[in-house]
């Protein structure tokens, strides 16, 4: 933008004293940030003696293009212009021209050489991890895997930065969202390979053993190949085949083919219309042939695929008659055709979907309480075969209903990274299912084994954090299709030209950079976390309309929507809109204090003045937030510790509220009293509600890659001999 300003100043007879000044110090910026651009530059080069020439001459031109832009713009001669013979950009513009296109050139240059390294450094931490892993497939002692997979354990680490950073600086979402589900493979495997080759170890002439830690192998394999291939961005031969398109994004271009004619009757022509509406409705068999369809999803789905053909029909009629004669009534019908075809996909679009996310809904909510799994550890302690096998029976049906679940969620899930993201949960219930009855054959052979037992948890905790990370999913493709993107509520909408305070309009909105997301990454998802605790508590109320309800849905939605600001997605775009939000969100804490002020009349006196305390707390922290949000900043800098301020204060809050909630309900039971009734908690969500803060979503998955659980099995492996 410097660049810029310089090339388009207004040549002026008369340039007064603060615009020759301006100019300078404009000129002096840019050689200053050449220059510390070139310092990392030659840094790198001389890491990587292989392209040290190339980047050394880059950094050279640079260089030099820097310096020139600096003496064109250095103007303190033209006090004198007709007896100095010094030429700036006042007498040679052709020149600061010049001089930005090397730049240009050779910054780019510079970028497109640190890329190389980049990728060649992933390639070799790959290569390093895949040898590491070839040593522990051989090992037959613990004390050899012991340190084997110490220094594996230190590769992971090293493979992690450099992903999770390449992961940061891609552009196309698609590749990001393959980048994430791969890291996540190697995250989750890494702990699975630890307790899968320890008891192949243990039980070294256990068959369901070795299947169990080769299946974990082979995974790790495939995920660090697909890695390299996003990076490098190739695919093997035979692989280039795209995935097949889902119905939404089928019918979006066919409605815009339709809605097309109106502008161009002659861009397309009829068969290519009826081939598009062939293919939709072949996916929509997905949904007509499946098993678990509800007869009236199915029989929706049949009447609106029939009646797209007759609206197709009518409609390629009258544009086939348009386009002999453009009359006024025919041009009419013509739009009643586009509307009414366009409508009747709408139709479909939704009926799919809803038969799409209603049978996720019921899979989640009916395998939630992990009965089976319970019961494959239990058989497995006793070293009941029989019932092993009839329960390894039971979990493959479930894996067979989820995988159907997400090949129906795909067809609507509404982006291309959530198709991704359905794909990758598809696969790993295929593959994890089967590694759990390897698991819990082999410890049905050998009940008294510990180490048996502890890779049957892994795996068991494997699975049940995929169904956890399938109720964000469907979260997610609900918001997509709603068009709220984390957004419940319409009070929640971004600040409207004009109707909000002068203060908004003092500020210049600004988005955060790569860098600034990287840094906020962490407290993004601490608030992610706490959201899906205060919706599960939520859950619980059977009287939605209860007050203290509903501001608490508000609340988490607000914070859901600020967490994917700190990712650089949903309706937030700038930081203004962060910090508008930020307000309503305090406000509408303290709206909850007030009903928890209310609520306290309806307690015993001994509970009172607890409640009292922590609705106190709450309106002091939403008053700290509304100030910080409310406070005027300038610069880079000020605003990004303004945004970091703010999300630490709405983490905070939220985590008050996740205490409140259930003190909130504890009295509700105590007393019998108030609006809202509880739906009595199951063990299981008990269980999980007090380790909600260790949940594993995909997006933690997504941006730490298990680093810090990762490093601590590498610095505690003594364990492994005591087993």
């Amino acid at each position: 933008s410097q660049i810029t300003t310089l090339i388009n100043h207004k040549d002026k007879p008369k340039r007064s004293d603060k615009t020759l000044q301006a100019i300078q110090r404009v000129g002096q910026a840019v050689n200053l940030a050449v220059g510390r651009f070139v310092t990392v530059g030659e840094a790198i080069a001389n890491e990587n003696h292989e392209l040290k020439k190339e980047m050394s001459v880059a950094c050279i031109e640079a260089r030099r293009a820097g310096e020139t832009i600096a003496q064109l713009t250095d103007v303190a001669s033209l006090d004198h212009p007709e007896s100095d013979s010094h030429i700036t950009i006042f007498t040679d513009k052709t020149g600061v021209v010049k001089a930005a296109r090397l730049l240009l050139s050779s910054v780019t240059k510079v970028l497109v050489l640190a890329d190389r390294i980049v990728i060649k450094q992933i390639i070799t931490s790959r290569n390093k991890v895949l040898a590491t892993m070839e040593q522990l497939e051989k090992v037959s002692s613990f004390q050899e895997f012991v340190q084997i997979f110490s220094q594996f354990g230190n590769e992971m680490v090293e493979f992690a930065h450099l992903t999770g950073d390449r992961q940061n600086d891609l552009k196309d979402e698609k590749k990001k969202a393959r980048m994430a589900a791969s890291r996540a493979v190697l995250e989750k495997c890494t702990m699975m390979l630890l307790t899968a080759s320890k008891t192949c170890l243990r039980h070294p002439d256990c068959e369901s053993a070795r299947i169990n830690k080769d299946g974990v192998f082979h995974r790790m394999r495939l995920a660090l190949e697909q890695v390299i291939e996003i990076v490098t961005d190739s695919r093997p031969t035979g692989e280039n085949e795209m995935a097949p398109i889902s119905i939404y994004s089928g019918i979006k271009e066919f409605k815009n083919k339709v809605e097309g004619l109106r502008e161009n009757l002659y861009f397309l022509s009829k068969e290519n219309l009826s081939t598009m509406l062939e293919v939709i409705l072949e996916h929509t068999e997905d949904f007509t042939d499946s098993a678990y369809t509800s007869h009236e999803h199915r029989e929706h789905i049949l009447e609106l695929s029939k009646q797209a053909k007759m609206e197709l029909e009518q409609l390629v009629s009258v544009w086939m008659q348009a386009q002999n004669q453009k009359t006024k009534d025919l041009m009419e019908d013509l739009e009643v055709a586009i509307l009414k075809t366009c409508q009747c996909m709408n139709e479909l679009k939704r009926e799919v979907h809803s038969a799409a996310t209603s049978l996720a809904a019921d899979l989640l909510k009916y395998h939630t309480d992990h009965m089976v799994l319970k019961a494959l550890k239990i058989t497995g302690v006793e070293g009941n075969l029989e019932a092993v096998a009839e329960y390894t029976c039971k979990l493959s049906e479930q894996k067979e209903q989820l995988a159907e679940m997400c090949r129906l969620l795909r067809h609507v899930s509404g982006t291309e990274p959530l198709e991704i993201t359905c794909i990758h949960a598809e696969d790993t219930f295929q593959v994890t299912g089967p590694q759990i009855i390897s698991a819990a054959e082999t410890l049905a052979l050998h009940p008294s084994s510990k180490i048996a037992k502890e890779n049957l948890e892994v795996f068991c905790e494997a699975w049940e954090s995929q169904l956890s990370d399938m109720s964000m999913l469907l979260r997610e493709i609900n918001d997509v299709f709603e068009g709220r993107r984390g957004e419940k509520r319409v009070y929640l909408s971004l600040p409207r030209p004009g109707k909000h305070n002068a203060n908004l309009k003092a500020l210049k909105p600004v988005k955060l950079d790569t860098e600034e997301q990287a840094k906020i990454a962490k407290l993004g998802l601490e608030l992610h976390l706490l959201t899906s605790d205060m919706d599960s508590e939520t859950e619980k109320w059977e009287d939605q309309e209860n007050e203290i309800v509903q501001h608490g849905q508000g609340m988490s939605s607000m914070a859901y929507s600020m967490y994917l600001f700190t990712r650089g997605e949903g309706l937030l775009k700038t930081t203004q809109d962060l910090f508008h939000q930020a307000e309503i969100f305090a406000t509408e804490g303290t709206k909850l204090a007030s009903a928890l002020h209310a609520f306290s009349d309806q307690v015993h006196n001994d509970d009172k003045p607890l409640l009292l305390l922590e609705a106190e707390k709450l309106i002091s922290m939403c008053k700290q937030l509304q100030i910080t949000a409310k406070a005027s900043v300038q610069g880079k800098s000020a605003t990004f510790t303004k945004v970091d301020a703010c999300i630490l204060k709405t983490r905070n809050v939220m985590t008050l509220l996740c205490q409140l909630l259930p003190l909130c309900c504890k009295l509700l039971r105590k007393n019998k009293a108030g609006n809202g009734c509880l739906k009595p908690a199951p063990p299981w969500r008990e269980d999980k509600i007090r380790t909600g803060t260790n949940a594993h979503t995909p997006e933690r998955r997504a941006e730490t890659f298990g680093i810090k659980s990762l490093e601590n099995h590498v610095t505690n492996m003594t364990f492994l001999e005591s087993k």
